[in-house]
């Protein structure tokens, strides 16, 4: 694992996607076992809610691919930095292309985003990536109970690459790629505070 910002060793990007399984599986495995189980008050699961918690994740996929995708159109990225940026950024576009899919006219717009220096800045790119991953995989563990067997199996297939995402990130900015060993989730409005926390986010 490389032990400070900027550096890497041979065998970093596959001991990363390593740990990276097990950090994506525990994420709606374990995670929703301890964590996400719906209590009294939570609707039961129907199609209209997966509708309603796709356009939610639609949101987060659409920052997360306009935050990538404009960091490597920005080109300050060098090294395993720009790597993981590029294949991010075609990992988050294919989501937002699942999700768009999914919910057919009922898909929210993209918004406008402003990410300022943090797609042109390689210290900030980092830091803002590690905390865009981690609400990325809160967002879906958050929602896991509530979704139908077919959309649970389709947002498990998102949130465990999403998770990869957060621990290589978080290989390069230093940091332990998995630290707990169970993911818990956010709540909705906890996610959506936090993504206009960041500034990214206009209107």
């Amino acid at each position: 694992m490389s032990g400070t910002y900027g550096e890497t060793t041979p065998g970093t990007r596959r001991d990363l996607l390593r740990r990276g399984v097990v950090a994506g599986g525990l994420a709606l495995g374990v995670g929703a076992f301890l964590g996400l189980r719906p209590d009294r008050a939570s609707p039961a699961p129907s199609k209209a809610l997966d509708a309603k918690i796709f356009d939610f994740a639609l949101l987060l996929e659409y920052l997360q691919a306009g935050f990538y995708g404009e960091a490597v159109q920005h080109g300050a990225l060098r090294g395993e930095v720009r790597d993981f940026a590029e294949v991010v950024a075609g990992h988050e576009r294919a989501h937002v292309a699942y999700l768009r899919k999914a919910l057919g006219a009922k898909a929210r717009e993209q918004p406008s985003f402003n990410f300022g220096a943090a797609t042109r800045d390689e210290r900030k790119f980092v830091d803002a990536a590690v905390l865009l991953e981690n609400i990325g995989v809160a967002a879906y563990n958050g929602q896991a109970a509530k979704l139908t067997k077919p959309a649970l199996a389709a947002a498990a297939q998102i949130v465990s690459v999403e998770g990869r995402h957060a621990a290589w990130i978080s290989d390069i900015a230093g940091r332990p790629p998995a630290p707990r060993a169970a993911d818990p989730g956010d709540s909705a409005a906890q996610v959506t505070a936090a993504l206009r926390a960041t500034g990214f986010l206009r209107g």
